[in-house]
C-alpha cells in the first residue's frame, strides 16, 4: 500500500487519525479477505487512490469490524447484496474467497446463492453462483458435496 497517500493530512490532527483507521482497516481487510482484497485496492493506486483508502478504512475498519454480525454473518449479507446488484462478478470472487476465510463452507455458499434466485432471480443467482465454481476450483474445492 502507498503509506504517503493514507498519510495525508486532511485537517488539524486528521493525519495520525486517517492513519491509525487505515492500519485498522488494513489488519480487518488481511484477516477477511486475505490476498485477494489487497490485490483490489492496490489496483487502484493509479486510478483512485483515495477509493482505496475509503474501501480500507471505512468499509473494513469501520464497517466490518462492528461487533454485532460475526464475519460469516457478515459475508452471508454480503454475497446476497453483490448477488442482487448483478455486474458484481469482481467483488463476488474477492468475497466468496472471503467467505471460505471466516469458516462458510462451499455447501453454505451455493445454498446461500441458491436461496438468492429466489429474491433477485436465476440470471444473477446463476452468475453467482459460476464466480463461487471459479473460486472453488482454484482453491481445490470441486465436486460441492451434497448440493
Amino acid at each position: 500500500m502507498d503509506q504517503e497517500r493514507n498519510s495525508r493530512n486532511t485537517g488539524s490532527g486528521g493525519s495520525e487519525v486517517r492513519q491509525n483507521r487505515f492500519e485498522h482497516g488494513l489488519g480487518v481487510l488481511s484477516r477477511i479477505d486475505g490476498e485477494s482484497g489487497h490485490r483490489v485496492v492496490e489496483s487502484l493506486d493509479d486510478i483512485s487512490p483515495e477509493l482505496g483508502h475509503q474501501i480500507v478504512a471505512w468499509a473494513f475498519g469501520d464497517m466490518y469490524d462492528r461487533p454485532a454480525l460475526p464475519p460469516r454473518d457478515r459475508q452471508l449479507v454480503t454475497l446476497g447484496m453483490l448477488t442482487a446488484l448483478g455486474g458484481c462478478e469482481v467483488e463476488l470472487d474477492v468475497h466468496v474467497n472471503a467467505s471460505l476465510n471466516v469458516g462458510l463452507s462451499p455447501e453454505e455458499i451455493v445454498e446461500a446463492l441458491l436461496h438468492a434466485a429466489v429474491y433477485c432471480g436465476i440470471p444473477k443467482s446463476l452468475n453467482a453462483t459460476l464466480v463461487a465454481k471459479k473460486v472453488f476450483g482454484e482453491r481445490g474445492l470441486l465436486p460441492v458435496a451434497g448440493t
